[in-house]
């Protein structure tokens, strides 16, 4: 018996072992992808522009500077109360942005490790009157980060947004959010808009962020706080039983959306657990499901992943939470 405990143990740790090589593998792999990233300020440009230079900013950001305006327009835009305070803030939070750009250039080396094709983007920070609904944009060959809307939970220029939206308006949510808007790319989804194909197409999107953002926490890529996160780990069995027992998995109801899918202070269930449960509750539960559908696939890689219809990840995902029939 106590030979076969060791064999035991033996095994593990030589799977342990191996994976680790592995893993050193591919970190070498990313590590040695030549790639070059410079983020273009701009914003501290914008700021110091006058009619004397003004033509040259034109000329190397045509695309930020519609042509039905006429250079007053914007010498005026520059000069406007709400703008100075926002770029004043701006230059005090952000004068430098040397961290961040290292982190993007190692993260778009991981997803150029995982979609060789993908083409990086020009990246150019902006100020856009914090425009939460628009914190970064991604237009073909061009990204563009809404720096005013990343200046921290607390700010006091944020004063008036509601607390859930402020939540996800730090720093730290940078990357998360620019690697959010490149997994639709590759995300195949249903024509099929069944409430459990929506909560699938979510969960790979979130899948797609722990992947590419290994070193982020389960809690900031969710935008979860600790509180929010206990509660969902606590009550997935029940969240899923509620849904089965609702029969809303099949379901093509835009309120369901609404109630589970979309940014919200609390999600729905009309219950009175609702202020205390998190918001986007069915993107967790497809998070999950897609996890389970990866366990029983271990070398499916993330490309492959994400061009498999919802409806058959669901059905092979084997997905059963704990404790659910408890």
């Amino acid at each position: 018996m106590q030979n076969y405990s060791i064999k035991i143990l033996s095994y593990f740790f030589l799977i342990l072992f191996t994976e680790c090589i592995l893993e050193d593998k591919k970190q070498s792999i990313i590590d040695s992808i030549e790639l070059e990233i410079k983020i273009e300020r701009f914003d501290q440009k914008f700021n110091s522009v006058s009619k004397t230079n003004l033509d040259n900013l034109k000329k190397n950001y045509p695309f930020l500077f519609p042509k039905q305006f006429d250079d007053d327009f914007w010498i005026k835009k520059k000069n406007d109360t709400i703008y100075k305070l926002l770029s004043s803030a701006v230059n005090e939070k952000f004068n430098n942005l040397d961290l961040l750009s290292d982190n993007i250039e190692k993260t778009f080396k991981h997803l150029k490790y995982e979609f060789p094709e993908i083409k990086i983007p020009r990246i150019i920070t902006v100020i856009n009157n914090v425009d939460y609904q628009n914190k970064i944009i991604l237009a073909d060959s061009l990204l563009f980060i809404s720096i005013d809307t990343y200046m921290g939970s607390e700010n006091k220029l944020y004063q008036g947004i509601p607390e859930y939206i402020r939540s996800s308006m730090s720093y730290e949510f940078i990357l998360p959010d620019i690697i959010g808007k490149f997994s639709p790319k590759f995300n195949k989804n249903s024509k099929n808009k069944t409430f459990i194909s929506e909560m699938i197409y979510h969960g790979k999107n979130i899948y797609f962020k722990d992947i590419i953002l290994p070193s982020h926490s389960d809690m900031l890529i969710n935008e979860y706080t600790k509180k929010q996160y206990d509660w969902i780990i606590e009550n997935e069995a029940f969240v899923w039983r509620y849904f089965i027992e609702k029969e809303l998995l099949f379901v093509n109801d835009e309120k369901l959306h609404d109630r589970f899918l979309m940014r919200a202070p609390f999600s729905k269930f009309y219950l009175e657990i609702d202020n205390d449960s998190p918001p986007r509750i069915g993107r967790w539960i497809g998070w999950q499901i897609v996890k389970s559908f990866v366990n029983n696939n271990p070398e499916m890689s993330l490309s492959k992943l994400m061009s498999i219809p919802n409806e058959e990840i669901f059905n092979k995902s084997k997905y059963k939470p704990k404790k659910i029939w408890q």
